[in-house]
């Protein structure tokens, strides 16, 4: 590819970064008839949480007992991190019972905060706790390669998998073998789930992508600029005059496009670490491990990301099919009977129904392993 092409096609890439947002509605300001001293002393509190691991807790918990968020700080990644736990309806009244456990990670540009996070076919799971940790706007659930942006710290891989995994197993009762925890995710999330699976396989014995950035290898260049595009913030130039909202597009202090796995150019061979990292080339690595695929087609439509996802969903499939090993694999395409509010696109109403789908199969995994 001629240098040429290679700037234009970073320019065209990079313009569907917008593509890419894993966005929902934000919470809407929460309201009680009865007054708030009533509902705080009828209201069982989230089960405390020790401090360990790296991690330190701020502030109080927020939410239920069963559905609540935790603020902490590490020296691994700069800033605040919000985590999200989701216990079964059971937790408090059974004392004596373990659980096993899906950490499921979201897309770009979410924050665990969000309320839409707790898709309900999670917060009805009967027999599972899951946990969701903050990924950043951009953090691509990997230690950086380099850790002196103006992002700061940005190791995540080491966050989730050196930390907050330990924090849970010590602060909840879990299950602890592989067969009994599973990594999930959406969008961004979704190349996360492949990529910690790979990574860990000791951890996980349950893997799920839905609507994943599955391939960064140069047969998905798009993926590529998508992704380049979250750390150069090129995609600020489609906001509009401010209305007192955070522009989507905006990711952070902007770094370089190799801040993460190096150059994303395929010159040389410079791109090994992106090579490296694709997990549709690292499918072996899932042998022992349970692994489900869900995608839509974006309704043909190259504007909607999941257009590119399902193509990175079937180079998925077709790697698996090669290795021979098992999967569950659904290619919705347009939506059209996949739930009330799924019309095919790289949406949260189409993740929802994904999770209608999945949630009873890991349950009965679980229950299996």
């Amino acid at each position: 590819m001629t240098v040429a092409r290679l700037r234009r096609a970073r320019a065209a890439l990079a313009a569907l970064a917008a593509c890419l947002l894993a966005l929902a509605a934000p919470a809407a300001p929460a309201t009680a008839a009865t007054p708030v001293r009533a509902a705080r002393a009828e209201a069982p509190a989230p089960p405390p949480l020790a401090d360990g691991f790296g991690l330190t807790q701020i502030g109080t918990a927020t939410g239920s007992a069963t559905n609540f968020v935790i603020t902490v700080t590490t020296p691994q990644v700069a800033g605040p991190h919000t985590i999200r736990i989701l216990l079964p309806a059971d937790y408090a009244a059974r004392p004596d019972k373990r659980y096993p456990v899906l950490y499921f990670l979201h897309g770009a540009s979410d924050n665990p905060s969000n309320p839409a996070l707790a898709y309900p076919a999670l917060t009805a799971a009967q027999s599972m706790i899951t946990v969701i940790p903050d990924g950043g706007l951009r953090g691509w659930y990997t230690d950086w390669l380099d850790q002196g942006t103006a992002a700061g710290a940005q190791n995540w891989e080491t966050f989730h998998l050196g930390q907050v995994l330990p924090f849970v197993d010590a602060n909840l009762r879990t299950l602890t073998d592989r067969g009994h925890r599973a990594v999930g995710g959406l969008s961004m999330g979704g190349f996360g789930a492949l990529h910690y699976a790979q990574d860990r396989p000791e951890l996980f014995g349950q893997v799920l992508t839905m609507s994943g950035a599955n391939d960064l290898s140069t047969d998905e260049m798009i993926i590529r600029g998508a992704v380049v595009a979250t750390l150069t913030n090129i995609g600020t130039v489609l906001c509009g005059p401010s209305d007192g909202h955070p522009c989507g597009l905006d990711f952070g202090p902007t770094v370089s496009s190799d801040a993460i796995f190096g150059t994303p150019y395929p010159v040389f061979n410079a791109d090994w670490r992106w090579n490296a990292a694709d997990p549709a080339s690292r499918l072996a690595l899932l042998a022992h491990t349970g692994i489900a695929v869900y995608t839509g087609n974006g309704n043909g439509s190259p504007g909607d990301m999941e257009f590119w996802a399902e193509g990175t969903a079937k180079r998925v499939k077709d790697h698996l099919d090669a290795l021979g090993l098992p999967y569950h694999y659904v290619d919705y395409g347009n939506g059209a009977g996949w739930g009330a509010d799924c019309h095919g696109g790289h949406t949260p109403g189409c993740w929802a129904q994904d999770l209608v789908d999945y949630v009873p199969r890991l349950e009965a995994a679980f229950a299996a392993a």
